[in-house]
């Protein structure tokens, strides 16, 4: 079985994310054939984003989903800036910006 897997590299507020998108995961002829996408991030390794505190997603949608946004890249970047508008986001976000003494 031969696997398409697609690889992107974008920067999202300074953190360079590298998305492997795979269209047709199962890859086989059926109406369920999930589309399934690795979002990590790479500079700084594994660092938080808003849809994942370890740095590490990994997600199934539809390749009809993915298409509807104009592809991987800008899913990816559509679902980090509607989750980063959450306000966990923004608590972490502070936490990361502040000094600490201890």
């Amino acid at each position: 079985m031969t696997r398409n897997i697609e690889t992107f590299r974008t920067d999202w507020n300074g953190i360079t994310i590298e998305i492997r998108y795979e269209p047709k995961w199962l890859n086989i002829e059926t109406s369920f054939d999930p589309a399934h996408l690795e979002i990590e991030s790479i500079d700084p390794p594994r660092a938080a984003l808003p849809i994942t505190e370890t740095g590490y997603k990994s997600h199934f949608t539809s390749r009809e989903t993915i298409a509807a946004y104009g592809g991987a890249v800008a899913y990816v970047e559509a679902w980090l800036e509607t989750e980063s508008q959450a306000p966990d986001w923004r608590i972490v976000q502070q936490q990361q910006q502040q000094l600490s003494l201890f």
